[in-house]
């Protein structure tokens, strides 16, 4: 349980991460990506009896920086995480502004709205606060928010439409 009050949150004292996963007949061409958003924010608002009340985090989307790339024919150099960082920015996230705000709060369970540029969707998920640190995954379907998945080669190799958003508080 979390102290009552609210808690802030961002590159400061948690990671919020974003696991990418690859697929098509190229696939081994490509590499399963494992990404940090570097410029966030996000609060909790915890009430007298140590229950979870509100959250909402907003997000930087040009800030993801791939920390680790695996699988592949070849490592990934640092050229290479800067094209990805560049396609992310002009081709799939477009520099949309991300948000999130949580509608209710029940135990564990929260729901709420999710931004990514001009569309809004409802999304739920787990929170679990354990020993004063908080986290949270998520799969985000990026067709859901008008996103296309990243594709090469015509196809033949592509990022999976479901990506991973991990939240962990240190």
């Amino acid at each position: 349980m979390l102290p009552p009050g609210t808690h802030r949150l961002g590159p400061g004292n948690a990671t919020l991460a974003v696991r990418t996963k690859r697929g098509g007949a190229a696939a081994k061409a490509g590499h399963d990506l494992d990404m940090l958003v570097t410029a966030w924010e996000g609060t909790l608002e915890v009430g007298e009896d140590g229950a979870a009340t509100a959250a909402q985090l907003t997000a930087d989307a040009t800030s993801l920086r791939v920390q680790k790339g695996t699988g592949g024919m070849q490592a990934l150099g640092e050229d290479d995480k800067a094209n990805i960082h560049q396609t992310i920015d002009d081709e799939v996230l477009k520099r949309a502004d991300i948000a999130f705000r949580s509608t209710s709060i029940d135990g564990a369970r929260v729901q709420g709205e999710l931004t990514i540029g001009s569309t809004t969707k409802p999304i739920e998920f787990e929170l679990e606060a354990d020993g004063g640190s908080v986290s949270a995954t998520i799969a985000v379907t990026q067709s859901k928010w008008g996103m296309k998945p990243y594709s090469a080669l015509f196809g033949a190799l592509k990022v999976h439409d479901d990506v991973v958003v991990a939240l962990q508080s240190r």
